[in-house]
C-alpha cells in the first residue's frame, strides 16, 4: 500500500517524497522504496508515534529545510485508491489555489450512509471543482449519516491535505506551541544514518499525541474542499480488507 501511495503521485511534476515512519519500520519502508527505484529518499524515522498533526510538522519542518515556499501533499498510506486519475485530477485542481496559501482538504463524496467516518459539510461554492468547509462533523449515527448522505452537501473527511509547509508551522506555533517546540528540537537534532533521519527521540516524545484534524484542521478559518469523485477505502479494519480482496 506505501507502494500504491507513491505510484498515484506518477506524471505529477515536482514532487519528492518524504516519508515519516516509525523507526522500528525503516528497513521495510527502504526496501519499499528501492523497489520503486525512488533514490536517495528522505525518510524520516519517529522514535515513537505522536498522531497525525506531528507527523506531518516533521515532513513540514524537512520541506521548509529544502524549500521555504514548499507545498505538501498529505497521503497517508493506509488508503486504497482505484481511479488514480480522479485523484491527480482533484490534486491539479488543488495545485491552482494552494500559492493562495488557502489549506485545502480533499473530501470523498459519500456512497453511502457510513457511519464511521467523519464528515464535512460544504458551504459555498467557489468554483465546478472547489467550495468553502462550512464546519467538521464527527462520525454520525444511522439516520444522521443517511441525512447527510441524502442532502448532498456533506463529504466523508478523507484525511488528504494539500497545505503550505510554512503555513502549517505557522498555525501550531498558533495553536499547539507545546508541539512546534518539540518538533523544533527534534528535527534541530536529528542524525543521518544512510538515508534515514533520525529524530531526537527525548524532544520529539515531549510532543502532544493529537490528530491533524484536532490540533489544526478544525481551528482555523478559510478552508477549502475539493471532492474526490473516485473509488476510495480506508482499509483501517479486516471488513475493509475483506471488501477489497478475493474471498475463498
Amino acid at each position: 500500500m506505501l507502494q500504491q501511495t507513491l505510484h498515484r503521485l506518477e506524471g505529477l511534476s515536482e514532487l519528492s517524497p518524504i516519508v515519516v515512519c516509525n523507526e522500528q519500520h525503516r528497513f521495510l519502508v527502504a526496501e519499499q522504496l528501492r523497489q520503486l527505484g525512488i533514490e536517495s529518499p528522505s525518510i524520516v524515522l519517529e522514535p515513537e508515534g505522536r498522531n497525525t498533526a506531528p507527523a506531518i510538522a516533521l515532513a513540514a519542518i524537512e520541506a521548509v529545510g529544502r524549500e521555504k515556499d514548499s507545498t505538501l501533499l498529505v497521503l497517508p498510506a493506509d488508503h486504497f485508491i482505484k481511479d488514480v486519475a480522479a485523484l491527480q485530477t482533484a490534486v491539479h485542481n488543488a495545485l491552482s489555489v494552494a500559492d493562495t496559501g488557502r489549506l485545502i482538504t480533499f473530501g470523498l463524496i459519500p456512497s453511502r450512509p457510513e457511519t464511521g467516518y467523519g464528515y464535512i459539510r460544504c458551504g459555498s461554492t467557489i468554483s465546478d471543482a472547489i467550495k468553502e468547509l462550512a464546519e467538521f462533523v464527527e462520525k454520525p449515527d444511522p439516520s444522521t449519516a443517511a441525512a447527510y448522505v441524502t442532502s448532498g452537501d456533506y463529504v466523508w473527511n478523507s484525511g488528504m491535505f494539500m497545505l503550505g509547509a510554512q503555513a502549517y508551522l505557522d498555525a501550531l506555533k498558533i495553536f499547539e506551541p507545546s508541539m512546534y517546540e518539540a518538533c523544533e528540537k527534534a528535527h534541530q537534532n536529528t542524525s543521518s544514518d544512510l538515508d534515514f533521519k533520525r529524530v531526537d527521540s527525548d524532544a520529539f516524545e515531549k510532543s502532544p499525541s493529537r490528530s491533524i484534524d484536532y490540533a489544526v484542521i478544525e481551528r482555523i478559518e478559510n478552508i477549502q474542499v475539493i471532492p474526490y469523485l473516485g473509488d476510495w477505502s480506508d482499509v483501517g479494519a479486516w471488513d475493509a480488507v475483506a471488501s477489497l480482496a478475493n474471498r475463498d
